[in-house]
């Protein structure tokens, strides 16, 4: 059965999507079965994953206002090595739409029962705002995976995703819980990322990852190829750590199965 992630900050920038294609194709590196799924309208995880968002036949919009399932509208990315279910900017007119449809919240979650035996890994890349994308997404997980800069306004931020994630657990989703915060782009000469690493490992012990991934060139331009860092240059120091990181992911699931 699979583990259904969000990936999910709501300060924009952070590398959420970088981290969703990165940490999909780690997992498929290490045998994984997984399904990405691209919640946000601008469909940057759909092209960076090796699919065209111009030429889906179907893609989550479609999914979640039940016109097609999940099986249906999915494609397989040859070279990352995992499924697809795919975004464009048709997504954006989704929220309007289920503002008067039953059981809006939960629409991804039905969607995505259907297939829960095909994976080990569902992770959502979603929208950086606490919209009705970002609530469908929190809705269906059974935990979040939050990427961020050790930076100042990083922890504002992060203080506020908190907040949110309890708020859903509370009144919408039982099984969500913060699986662990990422610390993403670190650069370890600069002192105060130092710093505010330090300070996010007090104040947060064992739900920080181990992990850390460092300000990498190549992983900054596996974009402008279609594909993940971890596909497009397996070697860089970027994708490596991605690699590390899905590695620890499956570790820390197994435990938390124990």
């Amino acid at each position: 059965m699979a583990k259904i992630f969000c990936v999910a900050n709501q300060k924009g920038g952070v590398g959420k999507t970088t981290t969703t294609v990165n940490l999909a194709a780690g997992l498929a590196k290490i045998g994984q079965r997984v399904l990405m799924v691209d919640l946000d309208p601008q469909g940057n995880a759909t092209m960076g994953s090796g699919v065209d968002k111009r030429t889906l036949e179907h893609s989550i919009y479609d999914v979640l206002l039940g016109d097609v399932d999940v099986v249906t509208a999915r494609v397989h990315s040859e070279a990352c090595g995992y499924d697809v279910l795919g975004a464009n900017r048709e997504l954006a007119g989704a929220e309007i739409e289920l503002v008067n449809v039953d059981d809006r919240n939960r629409r991804l979650k039905n969607a995505l029962a259907s297939v829960a035996g095909d994976y080990d890994f569902v992770l959502i890349d979603c929208p950086p705002s606490l919209n009705m994308l970002t609530l469908n997404g929190l809705c269906s997980a059974n935990g979040v995976v939050v990427p961020m800069q050790c930076e100042y306004f990083a922890l504002e931020g992060l203080s506020d995703l908190v907040n949110t994630i309890k708020q859903v657990h509370a009144n919408l989703n039982r099984d969500l819980e913060l699986i662990g915060l990422l610390r993403v782009m670190f650069d370890q000469r600069i002192t105060l990322q130092r710093q505010v690493s330090d300070q996010i490992k007090a104040h947060f012990g064992n739900k920080v990852f181990d992990t850390v991934i460092p300000r990498n060139v190549r992983l900054a331009e596996a974009p402008s190829y279609g594909l993940p860092g971890v596909v497009f240059d397996p070697q860089a120091r970027g994708s490596q750590a991605f690699l590390e990181f899905a590695q620890e992911m499956v570790d820390r699931i197994d435990t938390m199965r124990r």
